[in-house]
């Protein structure tokens, strides 16, 4: 590539209202389609996250594909869950993707195999998230993790996961504290679907010297928004939204991206950027963007 891509560190210091939006690589090696999408948002996006086998479901690494997007003129997210590495692992795979030009790290605990499609696979957790958020520093302070010095230090800017509609509060801003102890400069939000209570979430953590992005999920259908509610802790799409995807049939998705886009209106004024997911509809995410006048 001709230059360095604008860092999301620096926008989101600067005051910027950010923007980053996900993909998940290619479960094979047919990386086309993400690369043609991700050509369309080089300038109108500030960061792009690479899923490391979401749902403990097979594909293919984070770190070649945020090389890539590298390449096309992205600042790249890479996530990094503690299932399938130790501490080796990790801080090999930490250093080799500075090299290759990474400097965003997202720390996450990772899905236990037994929900993803490989359940007999043995899991590691070596450590878990804020562990991994430790390790991380420790690095860009020029040590690894049992005190060797480095040939190099590396400058990752790291960053966190947080649900900011659990229903114990008390616990997710504890354990928010401890993230941002343990180093954590920016959080991406759970998926968003009550304005109203992400509003609250945010006064309580506004003291926190920490960027906040909230999380912005596309409903594809009815179905999609009943069977989040009913399995992943902490998200609660409301009854109108789905009466509504409902209502829409086969144009339920376009229903999506006006709750997407309704949504992100909504948070805007009350955190630091969006992080926007389109599972299985990246083609949306341009769409929303311009909607959603963040350009």
């Amino acid at each position: 590539m001709s230059r360095e891509p604008q860092r999301l560190v620096d926008v989101l210091n600067r005051g910027t209202f950010a923007v980053t939006v996900e993909y998940n690589p290619p479960k094979g090696t047919n990386i086309t389609s993400i690369l043609e999408n991700a050509k369309q948002l080089v300038g109108r996006v500030h960061g792009v996250n690479v899923t490391d086998n979401t749902a403990a479901v097979v594909r293919a690494g984070s770190l070649p594909v945020c090389r890539l997007l590298y390449e096309l003129g992205h600042d790249p997210v890479m996530q990094l869950t503690c299932r399938d590495r130790n501490r080796i692992a990790m801080q090999s795979d930490l250093m080799g993707a500075h090299m290759l030009g990474i400097r965003n790290i997202l720390c996450l605990t990772g899905d236990y195999p037994t929900v993803g499609d490989h359940k007999e696979a043995k899991p590691v957790y070596d450590l878990d998230s804020v562990q991994v958020m430790q390790l991380v520093q420790g690095l860009n302070n020029g040590k690894d993790m049992v005190g060797n010095k480095l040939d190099g230090s590396t400058a990752f800017t790291i960053g966190a996961a947080v649900t900011p509609e659990a229903d114990l509060v008390g616990p997710v801003l504890a354990k928010f504290e401890v993230k941002v102890k343990a180093g954590a400069q920016f959080f991406q939000t759970q998926a968003v679907y009550h304005p109203d209570v992400f509003a609250g979430f945010m006064k309580q953590v506004r003291p926190f010297n920490v960027k906040v992005l909230a999380g912005i999920l596309l409903l594809r259908n009815a179905k999609m928004a009943e069977f989040m509610n009913a399995n992943i802790p902490g998200m609660s799409v409301p009854s109108e939204m789905i009466d509504e995807l409902k209502a829409a049939g086969e144009k339920a998705e376009d229903v999506g991206v006006d709750i997407a886009v309704r949504t992100i209106k909504a948070v805007r004024s009350h955190c630091d950027g969006v992080h926007i997911m389109a599972i299985k509809a990246t083609h949306r995410l341009s769409e929303i963007i311009t909607k959603a006048e963040l350009d």
